[in-house]
């Protein structure tokens, strides 16, 4: 078995008392001695501290910013000619067949584009870039930088005590901050539904500056258990999960995220792998979607639960990808794929739970709404 990765902070979770699992190639902490189910509520009333340095950190760069923004349109189904400097978007990578190859973020930096991929993806998208982008296009992987985020509702004013320009940027916009002396690129977003900023620091300033985060009243160390149990209650996908190389954009209930001007009719169309197939999807529609799931009573449905649509006999009509319990809703909640017709908000199902089936009904996501800055 290869040897775990380890991010710049390792020494530091294990001094915090953090629970060590191995996550994508990498020892990473799932919790810290407060726990999972406190570690959630305290990020949604307080400011919890992530490390994701685990994810990759990709600069593009070219001979201007319409080159860089252009070939990235041949990868991505989104705009990204027209991202404004000092903003984000989110993003796909597309395959062949009109499937989820991992999704992303991307922001521009001046002429350059700033890409955060997933950390068990990570080694194919850099490679991805590298094999597809034009030779004028340079692919470089930041792996001096190490990357954290600071989420929940007391975010904005530990990081705006920092430097005040924090406090005007908006849900999205990226910006070079200073905190405590450590220059820093920091975008206001995250993984959690809450406000909060996620910050690309120099891989050997980081341990001294979460240091001094967590010396800031109301933050704590927050692992990898609440992270997901945060981003499952904010309707947010797991990548290899919630969508993969098989589902598409539409059927994923992604379609905001493919901006019209590369949808059929739009200025700049298509060009991206898959096209024709994720672009059919938006007229023809298909035939199973992602929708939010709530058993009743207690017990959770987690990935794998088979759905059906009676309580004996029946047909299979979906599964769930992602489920736990919801600290935040105080119940369980799940997310899965179901045949079209069983998709509306209020639709009855039963999923076979160590082979009873248990009710369960689709609802709208996400479970908690999002405190994003507008």
């Amino acid at each position: 078995m290869a040897e775990l990765a380890i991010t710049p902070l390792h020494d530091l979770h294990v001094e915090l008392g953090g629970k060590m699992v191995p996550f994508a190639g990498y020892s990473m902490p799932v919790q810290y001695p407060m726990g999972v189910l406190k570690e959630h509520l305290h990020t949604r009333t307080a400011a919890g501290l992530f490390d994701v340095s685990h994810m990759g950190q990709v600069v593009l760069s070219g001979p201007s910013w319409d080159a860089v923004a252009q070939a990235f349109e041949g990868l991505v189904p989104m705009d990204v000619l027209g991202l404004a400097d000092g903003r984000q978007r989110y993003g796909l990578f597309t395959n062949d067949a009109g499937g989820i190859e991992d999704d992303l973020m991307f922001a521009r930096r001046g002429d350059d584009l700033f890409v955060v991929v997933n950390a068990a993806c990570k080694a194919a998208d850099i490679a991805h870039m590298r094999a597809s982008l034009p030779a004028d296009i340079t692919v470089t992987e930041l792996t001096d930088r190490a990357l954290i985020a600071l989420q929940g509702p007391g975010a904005a004013a530990v990081i705006s005590d920092m430097d005040a320009q924090a406090r005007d940027m908006r849900f999205m916009d990226v910006a070079d901050l200073n905190l405590g002396g450590h220059a820093v690129w920091a975008s206001r977003s995250g993984y959690t539904g809450e406000d909060g900023y996620e910050i690309s620091v120099a891989a050997d300033e980081a341990e001294t500056l979460v240091r001094a985060l967590l010396d800031r009243r109301g933050v704590a160390p927050i692992g990898l258990g609440a992270r997901d149990s945060l981003r499952l209650e904010a309707g947010l996908c797991l990548y290899g999960h919630d969508i993969d190389a098989d589902t598409g954009p539409v059927e994923g209930g992604l379609n905001w995220a493919v901006q019209k001007v590369r949808r059929a009719g739009g200025a700049r169309a298509g060009g991206f792998p898959g096209a024709a197939v994720v672009l059919e999807t938006f007229t023809a529609g298909v035939t199973r979607k992602r929708v939010g799931l709530k058993p009743e009573g207690r017990a959770p449905m987690r990935e794998g639960v088979v759905l059906f649509d009676a309580p004996e006999g029946g047909a299979q009509i979906g599964r769930v990808t992602s489920g736990g319990f919801g600290p935040s809703v105080e119940g369980p909640v799940a997310m899965g794929y179901v045949a079209t017709e069983h998709a509306p908000v209020g639709t009855p199902l039963w999923g076979e739970v160590r082979g009873k089936r248990l009710p369960v009904a689709v609802v709208a996501l996400p479970f908690v709404a999002a405190n994003f800055k507008r």
